[in-house]
């Protein structure tokens, strides 16, 4: 009799067990789509069998166990730090491109090819007033073009800055949303496999915008540490960072009144840009501070826009005072053309302008020589689309291969920029799919798993039903 009371109570435990496991199965299908999600198994141990000791075996649940694998999670993390980079450069240097036409058909190439060729038909009639006019029109379009092209590329600038802002609010928002869940798991939730899936949704989505080393603690907590060394949450304490716009000052600054940088900085107020190179705030800082300097200047540079707008300004403005309007008596000397903010080298371009003072019949097209050329400025100013002289050149190249080399290097970066990004989608596929391996729930598992545990289940039932009839008749034969 103690034997059949004792196999029941075994049965009875069985089915207990298989229950457990059920619900697991049913919570890893429920939350198959679920982000964060990893799959969950319900231990089991056999109970001891030992009929003669009247030790009916069976066997037990013990706690439910994640599949979470945070090596695996901290690939993703990785990788996709890296992809946040390099879309968020792929989508900035697209931007930046469209303001450096190369086709010669449009921008600063066509105005620049109109303009040359306006000196050589001036060339060909020094004194033809309509030539003359079609000269000054077509300056005043290429300057309208540089400053068109120096305020886009600014403007490229200024909306760097706002997302720069924009990305440091997100990632102090995320930080705090992980911790509220620390501040959960410190009340007795550690096993929480909901609260484990938003943190890691969460960790998933600060991956791609900062660094962040996360590490997870004995007592279920999460630190969070950006660029190896600026902690942004230890336990249940946030650290938050900050942006700003300042005017470096070592070394001393080349153009005070440059456009200034955007820093990062700690909670404890240090500067931290140097070091925040990864993921999307990293590719905007390097766009806004290395990349976009380059062509609008800074502090220490004038910027490959300017330096062209100014070689060109200058140059044209001194061969025109070189020459004479009228050989007189007393001849009329030349005047410049172009004019430009002289106190601000960064601002040469969107500065530039034709002096509106300046009439088609004040153009200086006598070379006063000895001897004296009728044509010799507009000859000399010909000479600047196929340039000899290296004061004809900027930086040692024409205007139009200048130019060239600006674009170019747009377009290098860009094209570098989708080759990694192409690259860095497949890391990112491949690190997903191996945590998919390790912690993501297989429907076809579940499947097979939920067929097995039914099916012990039901024999176990109709086990406990034999017993019960058994035991039964056992009573009524005492009886």
């Amino acid at each position: 009799m103690s034997n059949l009371l004792a196999s029941l109570v075994s049965s009875a435990g069985a089915l207990e067990t298989y229950g457990r496991v059920l619900e697991a199965v049913q919570n890893n299908v429920s939350n198959a789509s679920t982000p964060g999600y990893a799959k969950q198994r319900v231990e089991l141990y056999a109970l001891p069998f030992d009929p003669a000791g009247g030790i009916t075996g069976g066997v037990r649940a013990g706690k439910v166990v994640s599949a979470r694998n945070e090596f695996a999670e901290q690939a993703v993390r990785q990788q996709t730090s890296g992809m946040g980079y390099q879309r968020q450069l792929v989508d900035s240097l697209t931007a930046v491109q469209s303001n450096f036409d190369i086709s010669g058909n449009q921008g600063i190439p066509h105005a620049l090819n109109n303009l040359l060729q306006s000196f050589s038909a001036w060339g060909a009639t020094p004194d033809n007033q309509a030539v003359r006019q079609a000269l000054v029109y077509r300056a005043t379009d290429l300057a309208q073009t540089f400053q068109h092209a120096a305020n886009n590329v600014s403007a490229r600038a200024r909306d760097a800055e706002q997302q720069i802002g924009q990305t440091v609010v997100r990632v102090n928002q995320l930080v705090t949303e992980i911790q509220g869940y620390n501040h959960l798991v410190m009340q007795g939730n550690k096993g929480d496999a909901g609260l484990s899936s938003r943190t890691h949704a969460s960790l998933d989505e600060l991956a791609a915008l900062v660094e962040v080393n996360a590490s997870f603690q004995s007592d279920g907590t999460v630190s969070l540490v950006l660029n190896e060394e600026t902690p942004l949450l230890l336990g249940d304490q946030q650290f938050k960072i900050s942006s700003s716009i300042y005017q470096p000052q070592e070394p001393p600054p080349t153009n005070v009144s440059g456009p200034a940088n955007v820093r990062i900085q700690g909670s404890n107020g240090g500067d931290i840009t140097s070091k925040t190179t990864g993921a999307q705030l990293g590719a905007l800082l390097h766009l806004r501070n290395q990349i976009l300097p380059t062509f609008i200047g800074d502090a220490y540079q004038a910027g490959g826009l300017n330096v062209m707008a100014k070689q060109f300004a200058d140059r044209v403005n001194q061969l025109l005072t070189s020459g004479n309007i009228t050989d007189g008596p007393p001849a009329q000397p030349g005047i410049p053309l172009f004019t430009y903010d002289t106190g601000n080298a960064t601002n040469t371009a969107a500065s530039l302008s034709v002096d509106p003072s300046v009439t088609p019949d004040q153009l200086a097209a006598i070379s006063p020589g000895p001897p004296s050329v009728s044509n010799g400025v507009p000859l000399a100013l010909s000479a600047l689309a196929t340039p000899v002289q290296d004061t004809d050149k900027v930086n040692g190249l024409s205007y139009t291969q200048f130019y060239g080399q600006l674009a170019g290097r747009v377009g290098s970066a860009l094209n570098d920029a989708k080759n990694n990004q192409d690259a860095q989608q497949s890391l990112v596929a491949q690190a997903k799919s191996l945590r998919q391996q390790y912690q993501g729930v297989s429907l076809d598992e579940e499947a097979t798993i939920l067929m097995q545990f039914q099916r012990a289940y039901q024999a176990t039932s109709k086990f406990l039903s034999v017993l019960d009839q058994l035991t039964e008749t056992t009573i009524n034969i005492l009886r």
